[in-house]
């Protein structure tokens, strides 16, 4: 099973979609990824030689930002909103849709479920 960026890539898996697994690597990156590492995307995980799952995470490790270290990037970047007091802010402590959609009727996934009104229906 390879390991790459502290995550285990999934066993009998193309190695484009394998990569995909670990957090900030889609597919359009996995592509660039193996395109530079000269491994081929149709190839299996579990078919891979330790040089190539090596090139693989020398690649990832010098050039992307995943995991743990992007994770702490965007954790910080929304709490900076939030103590500057933003718009965007403001939505995110709320818990509120932030990019402008419809909150009124909409944005149960976001709001999470009704809760019922007290002393509504008469």
């Amino acid at each position: 099973m390879a390991r790459i960026a502290g995550v285990d890539l999934p066993k009998n898996k193309r190695m484009e979609i394998a990569l995909t697994y670990i957090y900030g690597i889609g597919r359009t990156t996995a592509q660039k990824i193996l395109e530079k590492a000269g491994v081929d995307a149709n190839v299996k995980t579990d078919n891979l030689a330790d040089a190539e799952i090596t090139a693989i995470r020398n690649i990832i490790d010098k050039d992307h930002k995943v995991e743990g270290d992007l994770r702490r990037e965007v954790s910080m970047d929304l709490k900076r909103l939030m103590d500057l007091g933003t718009y965007r802010g403001l939505r995110h402590r709320k818990g509120l849709p932030v990019r402008g959609q419809r909150s009124h009727t909409n944005a149960r996934t976001r709001k999470g479920p009704r809760r019922a009104i007290a002393g509504k229906k008469k």
